[in-house]
């Protein structure tokens, strides 16, 4: 397993994984039209000084993670999904794609990360306040950015 850069030859791969996550595991319902990013990631992550990584195994993308950078030194964290065979301790896959992220954020100065993630992802919200991040409200965002599930839960991780 390795933890590469984006390369649009993982397109396919990369939607195929976010949407059944999203919608066969977790039932959100989000098409890809509710999901421009994925559409030209290479746009909606690398243009502005972001990035996105793959996860891979034998060629097959196995995790996703991107990080949008914005105004006032703030990323965004998002699509950060794993492969359900591929999930736990054994592999490490999350945190390896999130030690990626840091490395990346802290070379592009960036003072906190903010995400959101749906409610009923509860392992996931383990996984975020274990590795530092705060649940917060809307209210409490740093800036204004729109996600596509109303249903929610923002957290924000301070790196200085």
């Amino acid at each position: 397993m390795k933890i590469i850069s984006y390369d649009d030859k993982y397109k396919n791969q990369v939607i195929d994984l976010i949407l059944h996550i999203q919608n066969v595991e977790y039932s959100v319902g989000l098409s890809i039209e509710d999901q421009p990013d994925l559409i030209d990631i290479v746009k909606s992550y690398f243009t502005d000084g972001g990035s996105f990584w793959v996860a891979i195994d034998n060629g097959r993308v196995i995790g996703t993670l991107g990080l949008q950078k914005r105004e006032n030194q703030v990323g965004i964290l998002k699509k950060f999904f794993v492969c359900k065979e591929y999930r736990g301790k054994e592999f490490s896959v999350s945190i390896k794609l999130y030690d990626e992220l840091l490395k990346y954020a802290k070379m592009k100065k960036i003072k906190s990360i903010i995400l959101d993630t749906p409610a009923v992802a509860n392992r996931s919200h383990s996984f975020y306040k274990k590795i530092g991040f705060k649940e917060i409200t809307k209210e409490q965002l740093p800036i204004k950015y729109d996600f596509p599930d109303r249903n929610s839960l923002l957290f924000i991780l301070r790196l200085s």
